[in-house]
């Protein structure tokens, strides 16, 4: 798939989430991003087996799963907004009100909206672990632009580290337990310790010295035109204005104006900056029509949700009811399941050929 077609997977799958807080769409939502990273995985590492292997980061696992995340995300979403929000009918019991901030009513209507807060964090966090999986760190630098690709270059160096000093950890932690060394305290992990921050060392002098003779950093300075600058300066004040509007019920409806005018003289400022910087790409992606079919299938699953949005809002307050689910929009969000698909057709074709 074109790394195009993943970003605007990946937009629509945030919108979806962030414009429902129903958990019955959440839940559906979290499962679609699952199987679709299932899909993913399975298919990179029948490619690697293969010998098909494209370069894509299958080993490139996050430090965290989503399931784990969501183990820690939704109960400590719903404990925080149990002990801050007092709002609700459903009384669990009564803090004193003399302690600051969570002294007071304690509600299963606070506790089941943390919950689902919790949830939506952990759906967003699945859609973005399917983009990193599925794209490798090279297409994900391509993208950006071209004013922030030093800082994204160094960035994404710096994520990178993150698995590879995981990796190295388990190779000393299997090293030493092979030497019959045994972790019994806080003091038995200096040896572990040790041999992770000196590898981590070497290979970032290591790397360092590679972008040195590489030249990285070596060009010539630019600097933000005066014309941009102030570009920048009027479309920061546009999306504060917007913030100010959205507050004031006379101008709410002027808010949204305001907000699409700052983000437009904002991104013109930063493609005015990313001129000056000139790159070459060894290898340009190709557009298939597999990538037409998952954009228009995810562009069909936000339609729903702006049509029918009525079920789509969900509020526990100021007593717990049940989330309705209408079929028409739970269906269409079968839509975010369209890169599995795809990746299946391929290589359903790939076989035939």
């Amino acid at each position: 798939m074109h790394p195009l077609s993943w970003f605007a997977w990946l937009g629509v799958a945030s919108l979806v989430t962030l414009l429902t807080r129903n958990p019955l769409y959440i839940v559906v939502l979290f499962v679609i991003f699952i199987l679709v990273m299932d899909v993913e995985r399975v298919s990179q590492r029948a490619s690697a087996d293969g010998g098909g292997y494209d370069g894509a980061p299958s080993d490139r696992g996050l430090p965290l799963s989503p399931l784990r995340f969501a183990l820690f995300a939704v109960p400590a979403g719903a404990v925080f907004n149990l002990l801050t929000s007092h709002v609700g009918e459903t009384v669990f019991f009564r803090l004193p009100p003399a302690i600051p901030l969570i002294g007071g009513a304690l509600t299963a209507e606070a506790l089941l909206y943390g919950a689902i807060s919790g949830l939506v964090l952990v759906t967003l966090f699945t859609a973005f672990a399917v983009l990193n999986l599925a794209l490798p760190v090279r297409d994900l630098i391509a993208y950006i632009p071209r004013a922030f690709y030093s800082v994204a270059i160094v960035s994404a160096i710096a994520v990178t580290f993150v698995p590879n000093t995981l990796r190295q950890f388990r190779q000393v932690r299997e090293a030493q337990a092979i030497r019959g060394y045994r972790m019994r305290g806080r003091r038995d992990w200096l040896p572990l310790f040790l041999p992770v921050l000196v590898g981590g060392l070497e290979r970032a002098l290591q790397l360092a010295e590679a972008m040195t003779a590489r030249g990285f950093g070596g060009g010539a300075r630019t600097h933000l035109a005066p014309v941009a600058r102030t570009s920048l300066v009027a479309g920061l004040v546009g999306v504060l204005a917007a913030g100010v509007a959205q507050l004031t019920p006379a101008w709410a409806s002027a808010a949204p104006l305001f907000l699409a005018g700052g983000a437009l003289l904002m991104g013109a400022a930063i493609w005015h900056a990313g001129r000056g910087l000139h790159y070459t790409r060894y290898r340009r992606p190709v557009w298939h029509s597999v990538d037409t079919f998952v954009v228009v299938a995810s562009g069909i699953a936000v339609v729903p949700l702006l049509i029918w949005a009525d079920s789509r809002a969900y509020s526990p307050y100021p007593a717990l009811v049940w989330p309705l689910f209408d079929l028409r929009l739970g269906g269409g969000l079968l839509g975010l399941m369209a890169p599995a698909f795809a990746r299946r057709f391929s290589e359903h074709s790939d076989d035939h050929i």
